[in-house]
């Protein structure tokens, strides 16, 4: 399998599971966020995200302006988010909240179709 296609599928199944989630038990959003004060939680989740990042950006680092993007640009984002949560722990959590606050149905809205793109992409169910 192509590695583009597992990451698509993986990237896109990850967002659409992570939207219905958090859509249908909001409290879990606050939740993370209560967690990750926990500094066992937080190196975890940093680490987590570190070495998710890591694979993606290795395994599929494609900066072609195509659906391929997408997923790298997913790679970059967790280790980035990884970093800052592993080096600047308050600094980033601080504005993870802030974003979080202001913005929070056009993130939940993002990840949803951006999850639903790369399905559609892998499955092809609606061609253009």
């Amino acid at each position: 399998m192509d590695i583009s296609i597992f990451l698509a599928k993986f990237w896109g199944w990850y967002l659409i599971i992570f939207f219905l989630i958090l859509s249908l038990n909001p409290k879990r959003i606050k939740q993370i966020f209560t967690d990750l004060k926990d500094e066992k939680f937080l190196i975890i989740s940093s680490f987590m995200a570190i070495l998710f990042g890591l694979i993606n950006i290795l395994l599929h680092n494609i900066w072609e302006p195509n659906w391929k993007f997408i997923i790298t640009l997913m790679g970059w984002i967790s280790l980035i988010l990884g970093l800052l949560l592993f080096i600047f722990p308050k600094r980033t959590i601080a504005f993870l909240q802030f974003i979080n606050i202001k913005l929070v149905q056009v993130i939940y809205t993002l990840l949803f179709f951006t999850g639903l793109f790369l399905l559609n992409m892998v499955y092809n169910i609606v061609p253009f």
